[in-house]
């Protein structure tokens, strides 16, 4: 069964045929810290769903970029080193430095791995954490592309926004790739330094207009004090702008069947 396991902030289990990913691992208990660099910590709120002993065997992990929310010292230490992590240039090199087997992608690359007549893409797209200043402070953000074939069937396409802002960027990604089966969208409007630097829910529903998928997986919304933008508000505006019965929210610990048509 082709399906999505969220384990909570952007961490997903997502299984295509033979394969199955994780995304975004962040496994800190409720109560502990993500440092999200330059003497910026935010305190958990949630609690995990699963922890890295949990996990089944993985093919991929997808990392959109190195921040404490989205592979923090309990991934470092406890992740099977046995699988790629494919992520940014810039996250890769300190991977790398930690003992894990990186793929290194710049914007438009690919990774791939084939199974029999199976095979899995993942494709860098480009994404957008801030704008100003404090896009240059913090780091480069990578969004995903993950496309699952057998033989020449494309059987699902699945996109994983990462921590950006909506913009002419999505529209770029939109050309290059018009249909999108599922899109797993980082929201919660996070705030550092009086800035917004991840989609709140007025910039997630331009976010869904740009992409036109065919369902919306939010994830990124309550974990931590700097996500101010709560699930609901999104949820509200996507009903008012007519999105309403694409988006399916999944509880911590639960599965989305990805082969049932939203």
């Amino acid at each position: 069964m082709d399906a999505l396991t969220f384990l909570g902030t952007a961490t997903t289990l997502i299984r295509l045929g033979s394969f199955t990913l994780l995304t975004d691992p962040n496994f800190l208990h409720k109560g502990q810290r993500a440092y999200l660099g330059r003497g910026l910590w935010s305190r958990r709120l949630t609690e995990p769903a699963m922890q890295p002993r949990d996990l089944p065997a993985l093919d991929a992990v997808v990392l959109s970029h190195l921040h404490g929310d989205h592979f923090d010292r309990i991934a470092r230490h406890e992740l099977v080193r046995s699988a790629p992590v494919v992520t940014t240039p810039h996250a890769a090199r300190r991977l790398a430095r930690w003992g894990f087997d990186v793929d290194a992608l710049d914007t438009w690359q690919r990774h791939e791995q084939r199974r029999g007549d199976e095979r899995l893409s993942i494709e860098s797209l480009p994404a957008v954490h801030a704008r100003g200043v404090l896009g240059k402070v913090l780091p480069p953000v990578m969004g995903a592309w993950i496309e699952h074939r057998v033989g020449d069937l494309v059987r699902h396409r699945l996109y994983v926004s990462g921590d950006t802002l909506t913009g002419d960027h999505v529209d770029t990604i939109t050309e290059r790739h018009p249909v999108t089966d599922t899109a797993v969208v980082h929201l919660g409007g996070t705030r550092i330094a009086f800035a917004t630097v991840t989609m709140d829910a007025e910039q997630g529903v331009d976010f869904v207009r740009r992409v036109d998928p065919r369902q919306v997986v939010p994830v990124h919304y309550d974990d931590y004090p700097v996500f101010k933008s709560p699930l609901s508000e999104f949820l509200q505006a996507a009903r008012n702008a007519g999105f309403g019965a694409r988006v399916q929210t999944v509880a911590r610990g639960d599965t989305l069947d990805l082969s049932v048509p939203a």
